[in-house]
């Protein structure tokens, strides 16, 4: 565990939501299991196999003497989940988690929840895709699938875009969207769905056609998305959802699956589509096999429509 504890000692004090500490990645051998993220006011740290209370407590002592150095007059707050793929424990190690709970990314706001569940409002790892979006954005129209918190969607309008789709099918997970646009004073130009994508072709293609569509689905939810089975069909879908020229964002973060599962199915269903470039993961997240690491794929589609026979 010494990676984690020296990761520790050399830590700045954060003023983002970032990963500080990234073990999953295989760079840090005997860390596998380990994350450690920042919330400010607040630390998180996950665990995906079993942790004794001496390591607990090493883990505290180190947080405990940085924290002293980097706010002596304020006091630490950190939060202990452990997960071991059936069920979640989340332990309030010392101190307390505000609520409600509000971190920064690039200027914008949005609300998390640490104490509650494994998605905690917003996922650290696609920092540098809501960048992306921030920057391309401009007089835009995008359709953001599988939109969770909507914090594409509030980037994107901070970057200027005209008009934004949220579509996610849970209607928690929308309501939050919407309280993360009224955090950031965004009162117009979103609109919010809370439906079944594969049930709802026909509101979505009406509302289109758009410059960028985002698709961020889970890689494995049972009853919702399956990325094996229908990533597919959510391709098939976008030649007709963009304008000439427009791009598709296409996220997966499945280690089990590389980039060519992305773009051998693209070439398949939707070959018009060009491939552009594989975004970059924050450099917290470095993986010591890239294929194993989030995907975040840009296509283009062409400038000019395909001709169709008379």
């Amino acid at each position: 565990m010494q990676p984690l504890l020296d990761a520790i000692a050399q830590m700045v004090r954060p003023v983002d939501a970032q990963r500080v500490f990234h073990g999953r990645g295989g760079l840090f051998p005997g860390c596998e299991h380990l994350a450690l993220d920042a919330y400010p006011p607040a630390w998180l740290l996950t665990a995906f196999a079993p942790m004794s209370d001496a390591e607990l407590a090493q883990v505290h002592d180190a947080l405990t003497a940085r924290w002293a150095q980097l706010a002596p007059d304020e006091p630490l707050n950190w939060v202990f989940q452990r997960r071991d793929g059936h069920r979640t424990e989340t332990r309030l190690m010392v101190g307390s988690v505000p609520e409600p709970h509000v971190v920064s990314e690039d200027g914008a706001s949005f609300a998390v929840h640490l104490l509650q569940g494994q998605n905690h409002g917003l996922f650290l790892d696609m920092a540098e895709g809501r960048r992306w979006v921030r920057q391309q954005a401009a007089g835009q129209k995008v359709l953001n699938l599988f939109a969770y918190t909507c914090a594409f969607s509030v980037v994107a309008l901070q970057g200027g875009a005209k008009q934004v789709v949220n579509l996610d099918m849970s209607a928690g997970a929308i309501a939050q969207g919407q309280h993360n646009h009224a955090l950031n004073g965004l009162q117009s130009g979103a609109g919010f769905l809370s439906h079944d994508i594969f049930k709802t072709w026909g509101k979505i293609t009406r509302s289109g056609p758009y410059h960028l569509v985002i698709v961020d689905p889970p890689s494995f939810q049972k009853g919702s998305f399956v990325a094996t089975k229908d990533y597919a069909r959510l391709m098939r879908r976008l030649p007709e959802l963009l304008r000439p020229g427009g791009r598709a964002m296409l996220c997966l973060n499945a280690p089990e699956l590389s980039v060519d599962f992305l773009q051998t199915q693209m070439a398949e269903v939707a070959p018009e589509l060009a491939f552009e470039q594989r975004l970059p993961n924050p450099a917290a997240f470095a993986d010591v096999d890239a294929e194993r690491s989030l995907k975040v794929l840009i296509y283009r589609a062409p400038e000019v429509p395909p001709r169709t026979e008379a």
